[in-house]
């Protein structure tokens, strides 16, 4: 007897049903009042101050005009004397007119205070831009700062007197060398955009700052990876990688990232036995990059850029050039002032890369190069930078440049919070800060990305979960991060044969639809809401997954609508502006086609069955 997919068959009864019942509305008669127009918010240039010790520093004013509702105003400091910059704050207020929300590049998944938007920013943490938006997504006002190399606080509340926002712009609160010249622009946009085109036009603004241009981005960087740390955290061996790269390849990854622990065989998970970097772990690291590409994968090695671990064997060789000492993690900090530290640094990537052939690195921990208060900021005793800040520019940018120099398709990879416009400057891969086994956190953060990296590459954090999790739920962690670049980190020779082909089902469609999720007209929604719904549209294919139950407005140009639901219940709802005709098809997780049909849609909202982690495909007709 032929078995009976009941279940099957009442979904297919349900969807007839909406596709024929959907558009049966009651017809009404009733006229709406036109919707005012906003206006935009109106900045008394003027009533910008600058509160705080000026010392000998005199300030002068500069305001100019970049477009329509876009202000830039210019604030020079100078001393006849070197001098020391001192804290100040730039300060004023705008009336809380049709504010909803805001976007700042640290808001996370753990939002608090709604309406206390405090962040900082230099050149290795997050990016000086705040952007405030109303009711329709659209910006109210954003504010951003010329200056993305030195420390800048932002911070931003409501006072219920006068229901107006008061946003300080702290400067100087981390100390600077001494100087009788320093310039900081403040670019205000009122624009009636989206908020997030507000932010890409702040980007752009970075961009074309010189000393801001972006790195090169090579095509390998927008395509998937596998990394070991997940998975392998630092109990790596070279056999155990290459059967994984052999796995990841037929999935689709193009390369493998490996991550700490091949340098040393300390597994305590600190970095005591770090700053050598000698593979100790992997005997033969020629050999274990050339097996990698034999199975036709990038090789990209891990290191922490700052550290020299107190056991390290170089430790005495710096003695008297770290800027201070992680005392819980067993190791220094190196002070890039040293023209001789700089120079170890670069030879030991120039020489990894030559000697292994390597095709990328992973730079981590950047941020760590930092002044302290009792930093002395001189040139002396063999330092030729004072700044901390200018010196970790110069080696970031000798890096880049050797490497590239050797290696023009070079990958390099930085982290959040290592995100800013310098940043782009120096590698060409930005990854979500670490969120195992957090699908939503992991696409709230790298949805951060998106808005503002413009071209450099966007990457998931590497993503993981249990072999015994359902497949539909597993699938969540890669439906999450669709609009980044994936990178798996699982035990692939340990998950069932369904997760394997769920992982080849989604990243094949991720590779064939890699222009549009990738570098397509991107749509992010509410950032209050954790991003319910993401769009990317390019070709006249729109592409947009659900994370809860809302509408999905169809673009009028579509001729190709995919409908991914990443959520619990089943109905997708959709609104089509015009009529359609074509095709219908619906799968589930792993690409099986669950139904298809030829349809035609008059102009109207429609709600459909979908699996969990599954999709609607509508393709019109030619």
């Amino acid at each position: 007897m032929k078995y009976i997919n009941l279940k099957r068959i009442l979904s297919l009864v349900f969807l007839s049903i909406a596709l024929c019942s959907c558009n049966k509305t009651e017809k009404l008669n009733y006229t709406l009042a036109e919707t005012e127009t906003l206006q935009p918010l109106k900045i008394i240039n003027d009533s910008i101050k600058v509160e705080g010790d000026l010392g000998n520093f005199k300030i002068d004013k500069t305001i100019t005009t970049e477009a329509e509702n876009v202000t830039l105003i210019t604030f020079k400091f100078s001393s006849e004397t070197p001098s020391e910059l001192q804290p100040v704050t730039l300060k004023f207020n705008f009336p809380s007119l049709a504010i909803n929300g805001y976007w700042n590049p640290k808001i996370a998944i753990d939002k608090v205070n709604y309406y206390y938007s405090g962040f900082s920013s230099k050149a290795s943490s997050y990016a000086p831009v705040l952007t405030f938006y109303d009711n329709a997504l659209n910006n109210r006002i954003t504010l951003s700062l010329s200056d993305a190399l030195n420390k800048s606080e932002f911070v931003s509340y409501l006072k219920e007197e006068d229901v107006h926002f008061y946003p300080e712009i702290k400067l100087f609160g981390e100390k600077m060398p001494k100087t009788k010249n320093y310039e900081v622009t403040l670019r205000i946009d009122t624009r009636a955009i989206p908020y997030y085109k507000s932010v890409d036009d702040v980007a752009t603004w970075w961009a074309n700052n010189p000393a801001y241009k972006p790195m090169h981005v090579p095509d390998v960087a927008k395509q998937p990876m596998y990394s070991t740390w997940y998975s392998y955290h630092q109990n790596i061996t070279a056999d155990a990688i290459v059967a994984e790269c052999k796995i990841a390849k037929t999935l689709g990854c193009e390369a493998v990232i490996v991550d700490d622990g091949w340098q040393t065989k300390d597994g305590n998970r600190g970095y005591a036995y770090t700053g050598d970097w000698n593979p100790d772990r992997i005997p033969d690291m020629k050999g274990f990059v050339d097996a990698v590409h034999k199975e036709g994968l990038k090789f990209i090695l891990w290191y922490s850029l700052p550290f020299m671990g107190e056991n390290a064997k170089n430790y005495p060789k710096f003695k008297g050039k770290y800027l201070r000492h992680w005392e819980s993690q067993g190791t220094y900090v190196l002070d890039p002032r040293y023209p001789e530290v700089r120079e170890y640094m670069i030879n030991t990537y120039v020489k990894a890369m030559q000697d292994w052939n390597l095709d990328g690195f992973k730079l981590d921990f950047i941020g760590w190069f930092t002044a302290t208060k009792d930093t002395e900021l001189t040139k002396a005793n063999g330092r030729d930078f004072a700044s901390v800040n200018k010196a970790t520019d110069a080696l970031m940018t000798a890096i880049t440049t050797k490497l590239t120099t050797l290696k023009p398709d070079v990958l390099i990879e930085f982290r959040q919070p290592y995100i800013g416009p310098l940043m782009r400057k120096y590698g060409n891969m930005f990854r979500g800060v670490d969120a195992p086994n957090n699908a939503v956190a992991n696409k709230i953060e790298v949805t951060n990305l998106r808005i503002m990296a413009q071209n450099t590459a966007v990457h998931s954090d590497m993503f993981i979960w249990r072999p015994e999790e359902t497949v539909e739920q597993a699938a969540l962690q890669i439906l999450n991060i669709l609009y980044s670049v994936p990178q798996l980190s699982v035990k692939l020779e340990e998950i069932p044969d369904s997760h394997i082909k769920m992982i080849k089902y989604w990243f094949n469609y991720w590779n064939t639809n890699r222009a549009i999720l990738i570098d397509g007209e991107f749509i992010p929604s509410n950032p209050g809401a954790n991003y319910p719904v993401l769009t990317a549209i390019g070709n006249q294919h729109q592409i947009t997954t659900v994370y809860e139950d809302i509408v999905v407005k169809v673009d009028a140009a579509t001729k190709q609508l995919d409908i991914i639901n990443a959520k619990t219940t089943k109905s997708v709802t959709f609104q089509l502006k015009k009529g359609y005709k074509g095709t219908l098809t619906i799968l589930d997780c792993i690409g099986a086609q669950v139904f298809e049909k030829e349809i035609t849609l008059n102009k109207g909202t429609y709600t459909l069955q979908v699996p969990q982690s599954g999709m609607l495909v509508l393709k019109a007709n030619e």
